[in-house]
């Protein structure tokens, strides 16, 4: 019975493995020997139940048909001691045939496995297998293996439990299987890591090397700031710099005027820069002849220019009286004068702009338009003409 189940899987192991190494791609195979310490259940065998601990020595034949999956057979023989007042000697021996189904995890930092067991120790038993391991590599073609399992018995419900330590040998087409190195643990083993020497937290590439993910033009490894928006003007730790939206030379973390016009000269603070420009604005006010009596107030120009005295609020004016040469000259300064605070009474009385911000000066003959002596120019010169100048402030231009 034995030699029958011990044949059977053999046959089962080879033709599996031939099988899957026709239709599967040729990742690693691998034979190995090793030993084990057996732990059998204290209640084994019934009714005496006198096995104790013991070892076992066996061999495996795997086979690795996907990068996550393999599959493996094994055969052990296991010695065990026995104890107990009705041992029937100083030991036990027996054999186990099995087969597991092997789930290796990323980077192969381990594998789970779980199959079934033909056990042989003074009766037959049918247990499912179930256990972690690894295989350490210490060159291309040769790893060690290490072990520890559970067996569950089918019938009785025993429980069982082995350590393995064994050594493998690869053998087959292992160059399809990359050797899962990754030295500066990047996530791209070394085999395509074209940057093997990646600092700890890299952001990598597929080839191993660092990138830059929002296209800055810094590579993450010394981009502080890397999520900065598509298009940001960035420093060269990555991080973005000031922007001067408005192109006035102050950048727009310490402008406090972001939309001034192109046109205009700024400070330090990005604002307009002010001049005082002298401005003239010339009234034409008409008069009763040898009076000062305004006969026009309501004229257009006048109001424009209270217009532009009540927008600059703080903005001064001079009234100048002018007239002709026509009589004596300290006549014509009186007349001049009085017509000069006519208009300011006018200012003041009926558009209400403040007394304070009004001078009137009379020049009388002194500032002729026309100094001809005929009646033309005496005309023009006794059409008085008042002058308006006030200080108003201005943007200086670039």
């Amino acid at each position: 019975m034995k030699r029958s189940l011990l044949f059977a899987t053999v046959a089962l192991a080879t033709i599996s493995t031939n099988t899957l190494a026709q239709d599967a791609p040729p990742y690693e195979s691998w034979v190995g020997g090793f030993a084990q310490y057996y732990s059998p259940d204290s209640d084994k065998p019934e009714p005496l139940g006198y096995l104790d601990d013991g070892k076992a020595l066996g061999g495996e034949l795997g086979f690795r048909f996907d990068p996550k999956w393999g599959i493996r057979f094994e055969l052990s023989r296991i010695f065990l001691d026995m104890q107990g007042l009705n041992r029937p000697g100083f030991g036990d021996d027996g054999v186990m045939l099995g087969a597991d189904a092997m789930y290796f995890l990323g980077d192969d930092i381990a594998y789970v496995f779980g199959g079934l067991r033909d056990q042989s120790i003074a009766d037959s038993y049918r247990m499912i297998s179930y256990g972690v391991g690894k295989h350490w590599e210490v060159s291309d073609s040769v790893r060690v293996i290490t072990e520890v399992a559970g067996y569950r018995d089918l019938g009785q419900g025993y429980n069982e439990y082995s350590a393995k330590l064994g050594l493998a040998y690869i053998f087959g087409q292992t160059s399809t299987v990359p050797v899962r190195k990754d030295t500066d643990n990047d996530g791209v083993y070394d085999a395509v890591d074209r940057c093997p020497n990646s600092p700890a937290g890299t952001q990598v590439d597929p080839t191993g090397c660092s990138v830059d993910m929002d296209n800055d033009g810094v590579l993450n490894t010394v981009d502080q700031c890397p999520n900065t928006p598509a298009g940001t003007k960035v420093n060269a730790k990555g991080c973005s710099v000031d922007l001067d939206k408005d192109s006035d030379g102050v950048l727009d973390s310490k402008d406090k005027c972001l939309d001034t016009p192109m046109t205009d000269k700024v400070d330090a603070d990005g604002c307009s820069v002010l001049l005082e420009k002298e401005v003239s604005v010339a009234l034409d006010v008409l008069f009763a002849n040898n009076s000062s009596q305004i006969e026009n107030s309501d004229a257009n120009n006048i109001v424009e220019f209270v217009d532009f005295m009540k927008r600059y609020g703080t903005t001064t004016a001079i009234v100048e009286g002018h007239s002709s040469s026509v009589g004596t000259a300290e006549y014509n300064q009186f007349l001049s004068q009085k017509r000069a605070d006519s208009v300011k009474d006018m200012f003041v009385a009926k558009y209400g702009i403040d007394a304070s911000r009004l001078t009137a000066m009379g020049y009388g003959e002194t500032q002729l338009k026309d100094t001809a002596n005929t009646a033309q120019a005496h005309k023009v010169n006794r059409r008085i003409e008042i002058k308006v100048s006030a200080k108003v402030t201005t943007t200086a231009t670039r």
